[in-house]
């Protein structure tokens, strides 16, 4: 049944309707519609308090008995301390429009089992859900005060309340903006109904023009056709003409004219004759003008363009939303792909085409120009955009989106020269004194340590030696060599593996000592013995490969000792060379070990990889592709950035330092038992791939 009060459906209980929940409210409500019957009623009303009514007339309603009351009662209600509070009212007209909104429920309600009809309702019986009297109780089920048990409801209805208030608010304030997406809605059609009736009589107009345009065009072809004929027709009647006379002429002279005569006429008409003729070979005789008006309009193209010209769309694209994906590598005249996705502001996939999508490398030095990329536009909300870098090194790409910038733009991408290390011969830079370790200055400056020399050699870019530092004797004092091994420069600062010394020196490129770090030891804290290579990795640390103590020492700046690399889970014998990838992790060419080591910045094991003989130094490229000499097999061997061989140069001489240099793409091979150092022709690295 449906309840009357909450218009709720309920189900009745197996006692029937007697065993549904008492509704206080309704009961109520009901009470309140049988008071004012009663007073409503014709005749005199009797009074409810007297026993039979002998006293007279009701002449009042009590709003807190719910009772009609004579006068003798009325009295005694303003006499009685308990009762003087009651609220009375007449029995007039006024009364039954203001009782429902005065009168109050009575608060005290008594039982109604048999005996217990003067027993008030104060208790709450949970178990059954009943009111009951104290006589009513039972000590097994779960009972409390009225008072209490409607102060928990109360209180639970209050916070329901709350959130029903709350929930209301938010309803509210989500119609109200229901209401304005509405007419926001309603001002973005008349907004777009304004742009495409705009655009389409636009169209129209350009259309119409573009008409007139053509006829123009045509009128002036026609005209000039028709003129040049006219022309053209005007120079052969006139000729015609000419011939005509001749003809009159000849045939009157033929008919009347004497032997003599002809004679003396004899050179004059042939001679007109021959000089009209002559004027006819130079004239043409068909027509100068072909009959052709081309009209080329490529109207099926442009129906179907304009078939699906525009597009109206409930979301709109995003460019901080929208996505692209490449390669961070690029190479100097190589075609270089982006593809872009157009997302909408809440992260889905834009499906349409026809946004204004560009994209420009920049190179982040200010040699080189600006490269403007091409873009396709697949329909779908995908695009590709192609370029070709002309200069090596760092640039900055940057993918645009109707005027905005893509996520994650603009970005660094490196553009580095096409290389491999096959050597050319005829290039060599010769270097005496068996040539160990090779560094490049920003300037293109080569720095090579010579081990029997005691001295480093610096050489310009074609091979000409500008000056020495060192004695190129034997000694142990500052900015002295003894066997200087590993190169490295940043800046214009240069250390040296100065092996025989057991020390890191450090000097300007220029040659003047600015410190020197490390003594012979059997692998203390700064003890080295014969230190065969240093680099500098990003954190400023230098990194020593400290050969007969088969390890790797890492220093700060300053030459502290920090840590040390020597893993005895994975062991490794005469560290020669070290490279960093581009990751940052530190690849060992263990000499004694025939392979390379790769550890952590930290120095954790990361894993081995290459069979190769003696390997001395290592250089590693922005693609993570690892060079690296063997000293043991004469030659140079490749890896990719997995560890695998890719490709083998050989007839090298003893190679030990490499280095590459990546603003010119040149490779560097210092071949100790020739006394030379190799520079090579390069060509494309991706070969190697393909010879996996």
């Amino acid at each position: 049944m449906e309840c009357p009060s909450c218009q709720r459906s309920i189900t009745i209980p197996e006692g029937g309707v007697n065993a549904i929940p008492q509704n206080l409210h309704l009961g109520f409500e009901v009470e309140v519609a049988g008071c004012i019957s009663k007073i409503g009623s014709d005749g005199e009303k009797s009074c409810d308090a007297c026993i039979d009514g002998s006293m007279g007339p009701a002449v009042v309603f009590c709003c807190t008995c719910h009772h009609l009351l004579c006068k003798l009662c009325h009295d005694h209600h303003k006499r009685n301390k308990i009762l003087q509070h009651h609220q009375m009212v007449g029995l007039d007209k006024e009364t039954l429009k203001v009782l429902p909104s005065i009168m109050k429920p009575i608060t005290k309600r008594l039982c109604s089992q048999p005996g217990h009809e003067k027993e008030e309702l104060e208790y709450y019986c949970e178990t059954c859900q009943l009111l009951t009297c104290r006589d009513c109780l039972h000590k097994d089920h779960r009972t409390d005060e009225v008072g209490n048990i409607a102060k928990v409801h109360r209180d639970a209805m209050r916070e329901a309340l709350v959130c029903a208030q709350e929930v209301s608010s938010k309803l509210t304030r989500a119609i109200d903006a229901n209401d304005k997406m509405a007419k926001q809605v309603g001002t973005s059609r008349e907004n777009a109904t304004l742009i495409i009736t705009q655009a389409f009589e636009q169209l129209h107009q350009t259309i119409e023009e573009r008409k007139k345009t053509l006829l123009s065009e045509m009128e002036t072809i026609s005209l000039s056709k028709t003129t040049a004929l006219a022309l053209q027709k005007e120079q052969l009647m006139k000729m015609q003409d000419e011939i005509h006379h001749y003809t009159e002429m000849t045939s009157l002279i033929l008919q009347t004219h004497t032997d003599h005569e002809m004679i003396a006429l004899r050179d004059l008409l042939p001679t007109e004759l021959k000089a009209t003729l002559k004027k006819i070979e130079n004239v043409s005789l068909t027509p100068n003008q072909s009959n052709d008006i081309h009209v080329s309009l490529h109207t099926d193209t442009l129906i179907k363009e304009l078939s699906i010209f525009g597009r109206v769309m409930g979301s709109s694209p995003s460019p901080s939303q929208s996505t692209w994906s490449s390669k961070l590598v690029a190479k100097v005249n190589e075609v270089y792909g982006v593809k872009v996705e157009s997302m909408t502001s809440k992260g889905e996939r834009y499906l349409y085409g026809g946004l204004q999508v560009r994209a420009e490398l920049r190179p982040k030095s200010q040699d080189g120009a600006v490269i403007p990329g091409e873009v396709e536009d697949h329909g779908d909300g995908t695009y590709t955009i192609t370029l070709t870098p002309q200069t090596a090194g760092p640039h900055q790409l940057l993918i645009t989106m109707d005027g905005q910038r893509v996520q994650k733009s603009p970005c660094d991408l490196y553009v580095r020269r096409k290389y491999t290390i096959l050597c050319n011969p005829d290039q060599l830079i010769n270097c005496s004194g068996g040539p160990t370790g090779i560094a490049i200055h920003d300037s293109g400056d080569i720095y090579v340590s010579c081990v029997s020399d005691n001295c480093i050699h610096v050489f310009d870019q074609a091979g000409q030696q500008k000056r020495t530092i060192g004695t190129c004797s034997s000694g142990s004092g500052d900015g002295q060599f003894r066997g200087p091994r590993g190169l490295f420069i940043k800046g214009d600062v240069m250390y040296v593996a100065d092996c025989g010394n057991n020390c890191i020196q450090k000097l300007t490129t220029e040659g003047q000592f600015l410190q020197k770090f490390g003594q012979f030891g059997s692998g203390l804290q700064g003890q080295f013995n014969k230190p065969f290579s240093v680099i500098v990795d990003q954190r400023d640390r230098l990194i020593v490969a400290d050969l007969n103590n088969h390890r790797v020492v890492l220093l700060d700046k300053a030459g502290t000792w920090l840590s040390t690399i020597k893993d005895n889970d994975h062991p490794f014998k005469n560290p020669y060379g070290l490279a960093l990838d581009p990751l940052g992790n530190i690849h060992v060419a263990a000499h004694g070990s025939n392979c390379i080591k790769v550890f952590t910045p930290e120095g954790t094991y990361v894993r081995s990889y290459g069979d190769v003989k003696r390997p001395s130094e290592i250089v590693i490229d922005e693609e993570g592709y690892s060079l690296v000499n063997e000293f043991g097999g004469n030659c140079l061997s490749i890896f990719d950035s997995q560890g695998n061989k890719v490709h083998t140069v050989g007839n090298l001489n003893a190679p030990r330092g490499i280095i590459l240099y990546s603003k010119t793409g040149s490779l560097y091979v210092a071949n100790s038992d020739g006394n030379t150092v190799s520079w090579p022709e390069m060509e494309d690295m991706s070969e190697y791939v393909k010879l996996r």
